[in-house]
Order: C-alpha cells, then structure tokens, then sequence
C-alpha cells in the first residue's frame, strides 16, 4: 500500500504544528511552505478548506490514506456515541500506533516498520498487519530474538511517555493494551468534529 514518503517538515510546516515529532526546522519556519512564505495570504479561507485540513493532518499524523480512513470512520459512525471520539479511538487501537506509544518505536512510521518486518507479536503471535485493531487485553510485546535490534534498545532508552490506557513492562519488553482511550488521554491536537462535518456533506 502506498505511503507518504515525501519530506515531512514540509507537511507539518503546512499544518503549522510538528506532526511527525520534534522538527528542529519547524521550530526556525513556523510558516507554510512555498515560494512566498510568509507573504502568501489568503483573504478567505472557506469552512470546506478548514474541515479538509483538519482531516488531512488526521491521515498524517497517523499514517492512513484515504480509502482506510474513509472504512474507519464509517465504522466509527456506526459504533454509536460521539463519531468523532469514536474515529481517534480506533485509530489509537492500531497495533503500529500502541507500539509507537509504547515507546518500541520513535516514530508511528517506524513503528509500522517493525509490525510488517514481524519483530512484535500479539498474545504469542507474530502480527505483521499495521492496522490490526487491539482489544482490550490484549498483549503486545517484542520478539525474543528483536529484542536486541538497535532502532528498539534506542527508542526505549530515550524515555516514554505514560498513557493510561497502556501498560509496559521494560524487563519483558511485553505492553498490554487495557482499554480504549478516553478522549481527554489522546494527546494529539484534531479537531475531529470537523472531520465528521466534512464527511457529513
């Protein structure tokens, strides 16, 4: 499946905020990209535009192209409640993004990484799908023989945040997944009624 392989500071310097994680550049052009920079202004920027951003940063941030997106939401609208909070839950129940937030990867992106080259398994088993979507209980841990990769002994190294929907162990490398996160605990900064508006044209 394809993937947004392109430089990544010039997709969060459109957003304006370090998507990706920290980005020294962005930190120096906290403006758009482009010829023009700063100078470039709109006079209008349309309610469409707002809700196609906010969306667009969404897939970003999290690594999805359209047409996976489009199956999450619609499997959020039908789980009842709040489609919005919905939608950021159940893209925080794809295995790439809990062992990013794990702390086994850096990156989201190196986290898909590790899934599709099978160095983490699910309760016991290899599990090199991505998007696989976590249940409550379930345990994610790395593999015996990856535990010693480099890209993993740095990541871990380098301190990680706590998240209170998860729960690791550093002497096993073993994660397990409690439940699905509240709304208030995903720290990611979307607006995701926004997103729900503009699928609901």
């Amino acid at each position: 499946m394809a993937r947004y392989i392109g430089p990544k500071t010039k997709i969060a310097r459109k957003f304006g905020e370090a998507i990706f994680g920290a980005d020294k550049v962005l930190e120096k052009k906290n403006y758009p990209p482009g010829q023009h920079g700063v100078a470039r202004k709109r006079k209008k920027v349309s309610e469409y535009d707002i809700q196609l951003s906010e969306k667009q940063k969404a897939k970003y941030t999290y690594g999805i192209l359209e047409k996976q997106f489009h199956r999450t939401f619609d499997e959020a609208a039908r789980m009842g409640g709040i489609t919005g909070e919905n939608l950021l839950k159940l893209l925080e129940c794809r295995l790439d993004n809990v062992v990013y937030r794990l702390g086994i990867a850096p990156t989201r992106a190196g986290a898909r990484q590790l899934v599709s080259h099978r160095h983490i398994t699910v309760n016991g088993q290899v599990v090199n799908i991505p998007s696989y979507s976590l249940k409550p209980g379930d345990v994610v841990s790395v593999r015996e023989k990856s535990k010693s990769l480099e890209v993993i002994q740095d990541s871990l190294t380098g301190g990680r945040k706590r998240y209170a929907w998860l729960e690791w162990d550093n002497s096993s490398m073993t994660g397990k997944f409690l439940n699905r996160p509240e709304r208030e605990d995903i720290p990611e900064n979307i607006r995701e009624q926004l997103i729900v508006e503009l699928y609901s044209k």
